[in-house]
């Protein structure tokens, strides 16, 4: 992998270098320009992912106010500024450095796709980039729609054509989506009892939820198991949209106008995003290890609510930890709002509450 001032120097060199030949000026040219005009689709996309940030600004400036007047009227105000007063905080440093961790093997997950491309013009900082758009736009973009149109511009941005940077995006979404799904399925195994025991009486909005949780593994087995249809069988996936669209328009859903432009877009995107998938995952050898990277990164995230418990001073568990992390963010995933927000705070409530006790609302504020 190339840096872009390694970039710049070897084009620079090649337009001065004396007696160089118009073969070796062509074998030193970039591929592919920085700015292609085939990434003003993502550019646009990426200005629209920046307009939802501020929204979620405001939505969460929102959430924060009722937060602390809920506070207020609850009357756990005191409970609340007693328990930061007594905040340790060389463990909230090293929940720091620990997410700090989740960022750094997120580098290495995308590092470890484009190694195997040795004319690759990604650089390590162009993937620092690309890793840190997705971080920010994850948690304040509704769902995270945001992350991967962001991502895909950056990659452009570092050299890749749109195709290139699809394919290389698709390969890591996919990996990603899979390691929580995996993630969460390894913790059940190891702490499948202590969910059974300790939540087998507890009810959300008149539901178990030990049921809430099958239901929230159940989702994320069927968006990944839905990503990987349409990678693997874009004809009957294409078939099976066209036909929604066509009931769509006799049942005069949609008109003629809104018909054609949802079915060229299905015809486009479904094609474009399985043929990528495909080229970037031909070298199957390398996928192990971007997940195993991945299931690394995610347990550095998950991991969070055991330094915010020792933070406080209290007796933690890191392997429950992870496992109540991994069903928290699972519901984060469920909740089409920005960082998930009210489904975070519901599910770390009910999962740590008897961990924190009346640290927990100061236990919420700086877990998130």
């Amino acid at each position: 992998m190339t840096s872009q001032t390694d970039r710049e120097q070897e084009r620079s060199t090649a337009s001065v270098t004396p007696g160089a030949t118009e073969q070796q000026r062509e074998r030193r040219a970039p591929k592919i320009a920085v700015g292609d005009v085939s990434a003003v689709q993502d550019r646009k996309a990426d200005s629209t992912s920046m307009k939802q940030v501020r929204t979620t600004f405001i939505f969460l400036a929102f959430i924060g106010v009722a937060y602390a007047a809920y506070l207020v009227m609850s009357g756990q105000l005191d409970d609340f500024i007693r328990a930061l007063i007594g905040v340790n905080p060389k463990w909230i440093i090293a929940g720091v450095a620990c997410f700090l961790c989740y960022y750094v093997f997120g580098i290495l997950a995308y590092a470890a796709i484009v190694v195997i491309d040795h004319d690759s013009p990604v650089g390590f900082r162009d993937l620092m980039s690309v890793e840190a758009s997705g971080v920010f736009f994850m948690r304040l973009t509704p769902g995270g729609a945001g992350v991967i149109p962001s991502q895909i511009y950056r990659l452009t941005r570092a050299g890749l054509s749109l195709a290139d940077a699809s394919a290389l995006q698709f390969v890591r979404f996919t990996l990603y989506e899979a390691g929580e799904g995996i993630f969460a399925a390894i913790m059940l195994l190891f702490c499948g009892n202590y969910f059974l025991e300790t939540f087998a009486d507890v009810k959300i909005i008149g539901l178990d939820v030990i049921w809430i949780g099958i239901f929230m593994f159940g989702y994320k087995f069927i968006q990944v198991g839905g990503v990987l249809l349409l990678c693997l069988l874009p004809g009957p996936i294409q078939k099976l949209g066209s036909l929604g669209l066509k009931i769509g328009r006799t049942l005069h859903i949609l008109n003629q106008e809104r018909y054609e432009r949802y079915l060229d877009f299905l015809t486009t995107q479904v094609t474009t995003f399985s043929q990528a998938f495909r080229s970037a995952a031909s070298n199957w050898h390398v996928l192990p290890i971007v997940e195993l990277l991945t299931l690394i990164q995610l347990g550095c995230m998950y991991a969070l609510p055991y330094f915010v418990l020792r933070s406080f001073g209290l007796e933690a568990d890191l392997l429950v930890c992870l496992a109540s992390g991994s069903m928290v963010e699972l519901l984060v995933n469920a909740i089409p709002l920005p960082g998930g927000a009210g489904g975070a705070e519901v599910g770390f409530t009910y999962l740590f509450g008897n961990m924190f006790g009346w640290h927990l609302s100061a236990g919420l504020v700086i877990w998130r």
